[in-house]
């Protein structure tokens, strides 16, 4: 598995089209730094196997956005775990995938019960395990580089799969100086932003205990 990515992320560095992304501030690599912090991005994405963070995800709708605070844990492999720690209302729900059936319960209730559930873009795409799939397999990935007044950010785009009605395209800002995500967009086939994940904390690479995604 991580040879056939090595070898697509390989292809992916010589053959990345720089393609017009929408944004003030936007433009395609230029210098020889810019392009050698691309290439650590790469790299970072290729030898990602696991990590944790604190996130705050919004799902924007035609009529409003609904915000939430989570704790994620997910293995490239597929295997994650998601808790809502705000708003105080829906604090507590945790979704798992243990890499073969998802469940979904409130840590916060006594003597809880998890509840068999299915997979659902809406949830997946939230994952930046899953934008790493996503782009390295796209068939056509656009790379653009960000100044920003926190400085400098490479934005790494990929088409999501499945022909979604809403969720059309994944766009990651990684920060060149730290060489951490900052945060995922999806984005709906008119370009209108759907879901925003925005990263207040990252630790890549993490030991993740096989008991954070027992059922």
């Amino acid at each position: 598995m991580y040879k056939k990515i090595l070898a697509v992320c390989a292809l992916l560095v010589v053959l990345v089209f720089v393609s017009g992304c929408d944004g003030v501030g936007l433009r395609g690599p230029g210098n020889a730094e810019e392009l050698s912090s691309f290439e650590k991005i790469q790299r970072m994405l290729v030898e990602l196997h696991s990590y944790r963070a604190i996130a705050t995800i919004e799902y924007r709708a035609n009529k409003g956005s609904n915000i939430y605070e989570t704790v994620q844990h997910a293995r490239i492999t597929g295997e994650y775990r998601v808790e809502v720690t705000g708003p105080e209302h829906v604090a507590g729900a945790v979704t798992v995938n243990d890499g073969r059936n998802i469940v979904q319960f409130n840590a916060r209730t006594e003597g809880r019960v998890a509840v068999p559930v299915e997979e659902t873009p809406e949830r997946s795409e939230i994952f930046l395990t899953t934008f790493i799939k996503n782009y390295l397999l796209s068939n056509e990935v656009s790379v653009m580089v960000a100044d920003m007044e926190e400085g400098v950010r490479t934005v790494l785009e990929a088409t999501v799969p499945g022909n979604h009605p809403y969720l059309a395209t994944a766009r990651l800002w990684v920060d060149n100086e730290t060489l951490t995500p900052v945060k995922l967009i999806i984005l709906d086939p008119d370009g209108a932003e759907r879901i925003i994940v925005t990263y207040r904390a990252f630790e890549m690479n993490v030991v993740l205990d096989d008991a954070l995604f027992s059922m």
